[in-house]
């Protein structure tokens, strides 16, 4: 198993993540699969991706007990426009081989622009009221790992889990595919 390590970024914020892990770095051909799927709609990308997904659920988190895959939720207005949230697919490919089910359980209020071009501080600026728990879902006493496709700041992931916390999740740990 690899060493822990707290990067710049993280050293001096609270998280209410227990542990951020990604598969792979956002380089080469790992990038280029990201940004086809997600921008260029390459839809046969997608077992690359969710197989990268499971690369990483396996190697960091396989040997515990989780109760449910979360994928990163979409304003509604951003995925009439992609067609699909690739967070939800990636993870969805996934779920299916590790035998742990997706629960969409938030949802985006709140129109939000790209995360990609901002700075760490309007990252975390840009997500304040833009999530809330979905209807229906109860995540008290549960242990989910929250799926997305690239972090940088760790901005996206944190306010997600910061939701499933107060609501009363036991615990709750992020996976994507690939780090910045």
């Amino acid at each position: 198993m690899a060493e822990s390590f707290v990067c710049a970024n993280c050293g001096e914020r609270e998280w209410a993540l227990s542990r951020l892990r990604a598969a792979y770095l956002e380089k080469g051909s790992v990038r280029e699969a990201i940004l086809g799927f997600k921008y260029r709609r390459q839809f046969h990308l997608r077992p690359w991706l969710g197989r990268w997904l499971e690369d990483g659920y396996r190697q960091h988190y396989a040997g515990e007990a989780w109760d449910a895959l979360v994928p990163v939720p979409l304003h509604p207005d951003r995925r009439k426009k992609r067609g699909f949230n690739q967070s939800a697919e990636i993870a969805d490919w996934a779920g299916k081989r590790v035998g742990v089910p997706v629960v969409e359980a938030l949802r985006r209020v709140k129109a939000t622009l790209p995360q990609a071009r901002l700075t760490r501080a309007e990252r975390l600026r840009n997500l304040r009221g833009s999530l809330e728990l979905a209807g229906g879902f109860d995540p008290r006493g549960r242990r989910l790992v929250i799926c997305d496709d690239v972090f940088t700041t760790g901005a996206t992931v944190d306010a997600c889990a910061r939701i499933l916390r107060r609501a009363g999740a036991a615990e709750v740990v992020a996976l994507t595919v690939a780090r910045r």
